[in-house]
């Protein structure tokens, strides 16, 4: 009975209205969205820890979760850490990290996981609810309070490949999110749904229909099996009124011969607008992409100056190893360079297209490629420091052998005609690596022994988190790079990092392996 009061008297006070996700920077000690903001900084305001006293940060408490690595990135509302994995979430003491309440779904048993692992990446908070999306691709919203299942939406069907993975985005009385299964040759989506009663509202189909703009991209009938998923995260501007949301490969992966064209919207950042769905504009970065370089990455919208002129940006680290900096209000293409090595390309146009190396898309022989099919980086989250203005990746360093093989769609099967072989690990690398936004010039890097699929946090005390496939959870100093503490946790990381305060004093969360940690000074 203790137990149930004490549940009851510290979880009743959450109520998150979309004000306080908007204005998420007025209240520094909550993690109310899975990017930190809106504008997907992952960037944190608390000055508390810093270069100085990081040293002294130990571990708090650790939370133990069911099941294989996890991605989580935690929310903390009002006292009470939300965290989630495959099918499951669970609302936890932020004090101690005891389990408040714990809410499941069973899946399947002919439930598949094709072309990615059996994850979850996070959740959603809108004034009382907690909403999560399932592997058997449902979208649930839960009672913050009880975690009682307000409200579940099917929002496909998972036998021919349909999944999701990604935390939702929460704006203004709509829950937004996106489908994986690309590799399995689904025509991939973006759906709005009623944060009330989970009616759809709008969906925007990332790979368009005979007669829209756009098709003329699709030779023949490949749209049908495109391709396209939108399995991480976006951004919303809320003077703007447009959602952003990346745009992942098309389908079949590795051989384009079906496929002629550019395969819009495919390797894309799309605009959407957040009332109606409809598509305000569209950059592709990575036109008829042969190499499985999707464009699936969380946007960071940011205002900075760029030839002397403030313009309102949307950046990105892509995964074919350029930077990309472009106007989010029209999507022009403002700059771009590589960042992480790549072979492929000559260099960007005045539009951003990338200018071909001949020869480079996969064959029957092998062709040796960089990046590698993981990207200079993939789905963890970058960060943004509006202190130091700088962009933060954690950047992978490889190169791959890729392979085209014939492919026939068959639905609810890898559909990807090809594959890769990989440089040998001796050979590859990653780094932590520090960005001009308005060009992609490097600042500095931090150098890591293999590459990573931690994502970066940044702070206003001047510091950097991350972590590494070894284990080790790191920080940097934001305006130099160098390395100022180091924890072994013991499994490999591959999520992404948060602060938050309890009473009062900055806290550290990131799950390593099955592990979530929660550091203190």
């Amino acid at each position: 009975m203790k137990l149930a009061i004490f549940i009851l008297s510290v979880a009743a006070c959450a109520q998150v209205p979309f004000e306080r996700i908007r204005d998420a920077a007025k209240e520094p000690g909550n993690w109310l969205t899975y990017s930190g903001n809106l504008q997907g900084h992952r960037h944190s305001p608390l000055t508390e820890l810093t270069p100085a006293n990081v040293g002294g940060l130990k571990v708090k408490w650790a939370y133990q979760f069911p099941g294989g690595r996890n991605q989580t990135s935690p929310l903390v509302a009002d006292g009470v850490m939300y965290v989630t994995s495959p099918n499951r979430a669970a609302a936890l003491d932020v004090k101690t990290g005891r389990e408040l309440w714990v809410w499941d779904r069973p899946i399947p048993k002919d439930y598949q996981s094709i072309g990615f692992g059996r994850v979850n990446r996070g959740a959603a908070i809108l004034d009382d609810k907690l909403y999560i999306a399932t592997l058997d691709c449902y979208l649930v919203a839960l009672d913050l309070r009880s975690g009682q299942q307000r409200w579940a939406v099917k929002v496909e069907d998972y036998k021919p490949g349909y999944s999701m993975t990604l935390a939702p985005l929460a704006i203004k009385g709509k829950v937004v999110a996106g489908v994986s299964g690309g590799e399995a040759g689904i025509r991939g989506f973006i759906d709005a749904y009623d944060a009330k009663d989970g009616h759809r509202l709008w969906r925007f189909f990332t790979i368009p229909v005979p007669g829209e703009p756009g098709s003329e991209t699709w030779a023949g009938t490949s749209w049908k099996s495109g391709a396209g998923s939108s399995w991480v995260t976006g951004a919303y501007d809320p003077d703007l009124n447009l959602v952003y949301w990346g745009i992942g490969n098309p389908g079949p992966d590795w051989n384009g011969d079906s496929r002629a064209g550019d395969n819009l919207y495919t390797c894309s950042f799309v605009a959407l607008d957040a009332d109606s769905g409809k598509l305000r504009w569209h950059f592709q970065f990575t036109p008829h992409d042969t190499h499985d370089w999707d464009s699936a990455h969380v946007p960071m919208l940011i205002d900075a100056p760029v030839r002397g002129r403030p313009r309102k940006l949307i950046v990105n680290p892509n995964r074919n190893a350029f930077y990309y900096a472009l106007d989010r209000t029209t999507g022009e293409f403002l700059a771009g360079q590589p960042y992480a090595k790549q072979t492929w390309a000559k260099g960007l146009d005045d539009k951003g297209r990338p200018i071909l190396v001949p020869g480079m898309d996969p064959n029957d022989e092998g062709i040796l490629v960089w990046p590698a099919l993981n990207g200079a980086t993939i789905w963890y989250s970058p960060s943004y420091s509006p202190r130091t203005g700088l962009v933060y990746v954690a950047t992978r360093e490889a190169g791959a052998t890729y392979f085209k093989r014939e492919a026939e769609f068959k639905p609810g099967t890898f559909f990807s005609g090809g594959g890769e072989r990989r440089i040998p690990e001796s050979e590859q690398w990653g780094a932590i690596r520090a960005l001009e936004p308005a060009t992609g010039k490097l600042a500095w890097e931090y150098r890591l022994l293999s590459p990573p699929w931690a994502g970066v946090l940044s702070t206003a005390g001047g510091l950097v988190f991350s972590g590494s496939n070894e284990g080790n959870v790191f920080a940097l100093d934001a305006r130099t790079g160098k390395p100022l503490w180091n924890f072994h946790s013991g499994g490999a990381i591959a999520s992404n990092p948060i602060s938050f305060n309890i009473d009062g004093r900055q806290h550290l969360a990131l799950a390593a392996d099955k592990v979530l940690y929660v550091f203190g000074l």
